[in-house]
């Protein structure tokens, strides 16, 4: 296989995975591990990866990755998720529904509930949910975010205050090793925060790659959410972490 295909498809699978190792590329692609170092190293030269020990991982940066490429990652993992959150949310309630893929699982999975109030800074969460027959939807207004759809800023943040929502379900572009949601935008994590102050439910979802990453602004200590979603166990720090302040978790 040419170089520059199998450096793209090694980019496809840390992209899905949110890490490779050395020993895993080297059995994929039938090359030696001195040939997957290289490439990792080639990769990891021109800013696309970080090295860790063993292997690479996305780089930690200023921004995420782009929309449509995080609908695809781990999207068996979402719905599952997403899934598991929306049995739990009974008919009649009143929910808010934060940027991000996840959430837009989130709203595919409610569209059958009935007299269901959503607030949403979410575009694609609006229009998923804009026919649904048996919920009112409330879009923030604020500054859009063309690259996702997301309403962010000072307006979105003052108008979420108004509201006190049954369950506040928010979402993370990171999680850190001892116990940080995180995301890349001050202006999106100062709503992220009025809502889990208002909400009577705050319910963090992110599923495990995101301990693989890291974002500079931090939203809040995953175990002050009253319930953490995610596809697997979180490392020891954080389920301890949770179990001293009585923070949930679920998963699928």
């Amino acid at each position: 296989m040419p170089e520059n295909i199998r450096l793209g498809q090694i980019l496809d699978l840390v992209r899905r995975d949110g890490k490779v190792t050395t020993d895993s590329l080297a059995q994929t692609f039938d090359v030696t591990v001195q040939t997957a170092r290289r490439d990792l190293a080639a990769l990891c030269d021109t800013g696309q990866l970080t090295r860790v020990y063993g292997g690479a991982v996305l780089p930690s940066g200023t921004r995420n990755i782009g929309h449509h490429d995080r609908q695809t990652l781990h999207a068996e993992a979402k719905t599952a998720m997403a899934q598991l959150i929306a049995a739990r949310i009974p008919n009649g309630a009143s929910v808010f529904l934060d940027i991000g893929t996840t959430l837009e699982s989130v709203a595919e999975a409610l569209r059958n509930h009935q007299n269901l109030m959503v607030i949403t800074n979410n575009l694609h969460v609006g229009n998923i949910l804009a026919y649904a027959p048996g919920i009112d939807v409330i879009l923030t207004g604020g500054l859009l975010r063309p690259a996702d759809g997301g309403l962010v800023g000072e307006v979105t943040a003052e108008f979420v205050q108004q509201f006190r929502p049954d369950y506040a379900l928010l979402g993370a572009s990171a999680l850190s090793a001892d116990g940080d949601a995180l995301d890349f935008d001050f202006r999106e994590v100062r709503v992220a925060q009025a809502v889990k102050k208002r909400a009577h439910q705050s319910i963090l979802m992110a599923d495990s790659s995101k301990f693989t990453r890291s974002a500079p602004v931090c939203i809040a200590q995953i175990a002050d959410f009253n319930t953490f979603v995610t596809d697997a166990q979180p490392p020891d720090t954080v389920q301890s972490a949770c179990r001293e302040t009585g923070c949930k978790i679920l998963t699928p």
